[in-house]
């Protein structure tokens, strides 16, 4: 009899031992595809902040030469958030300036010519840019008399219509890019429409800035 019961113990121990393990095997499964998913999440939210496209930019009051990124969005695509980093080479002064621009596109539409080509008749947006530079201001500096300036000359508000023709590469597992876009744009700014306005003698030359750029999409 107390052999049996010995026997029934050991049999109960090792049910409850069982019992146990599976517990927390199970417990360690689900806690591992808890942390997978959540990696997966992490990994995913944070791909979002990789930029649809690259796009560099030669002149359009951003500077000599202005290099960015951006996401395309909208059903068709049609809205573009760019941000821009430029540099302006030293001309009347003594030393180069670096400059930020931030930048809102929209395409109204866009016609197939071709498998491969594409253009965009009609693009136009607005955009803001800074100069990073002393010389340079938001406020009025007190050295000149109140109300001499009415307006910031670190902070320009600007313009633009242009257009665009894109190549699509043949589609690929090793594509990095997807297309290339060529685009120009004409532009103006706060300052030199004021300026328009107040001096009649002024030609659309003198206020109107042509810009050309590359676009390389990327995703």
């Amino acid at each position: 009899m107390i052999i049996r019961m010995k026997w029934l113990d050991i049999k109960r121990t090792g049910l409850l031992t069982a019992i146990m393990l599976f517990s927390m095997v199970s417990f360690a499964q689900d806690a591992n595809d808890t942390l997978k998913i959540a990696v997966k999440d992490y990994r995913t939210g944070w791909s979002k902040l990789i930029p649809h496209y690259v796009k560099l930019q030669y002149a359009g009051s951003m500077g000599f030469m202005s290099l960015g990124g951006g996401y395309d969005y909208g059903v068709n695509k049609q809205w573009e958030t760019d941000i821009f980093v430029g540099f302006l080479p030293h001309y009347s002064t003594s030393k180069n300036k670096i400059t930020m621009t931030l930048k809102q596109n929209y395409i109204p539409w866009k016609v197939h010519l071709s498998e491969r080509f594409m253009i965009e008749p009609a693009t136009t947006g607005l955009y803001i840019n800074t100069i990073f530079d002393d010389e340079f201001w938001i406020s009025e500096p007190d050295k000149y008399p109140n109300g001499y300036y009415s307006f910031s000359t670190r902070i320009r508000f600007n313009a633009f219509v242009g257009q665009r023709i894109t190549y699509n590469f043949k589609p690929g597992k090793d594509k990095t890019c997807k297309s290339a876009t060529f685009f120009y744009e004409v532009s103006t700014n706060d300052v030199y429409l004021l300026s328009a306005f107040n001096n009649s003698y002024l030609k659309p030359k003198d206020y109107l800035v042509l810009s050309l750029g590359l676009k390389f999409q990327i995703l």
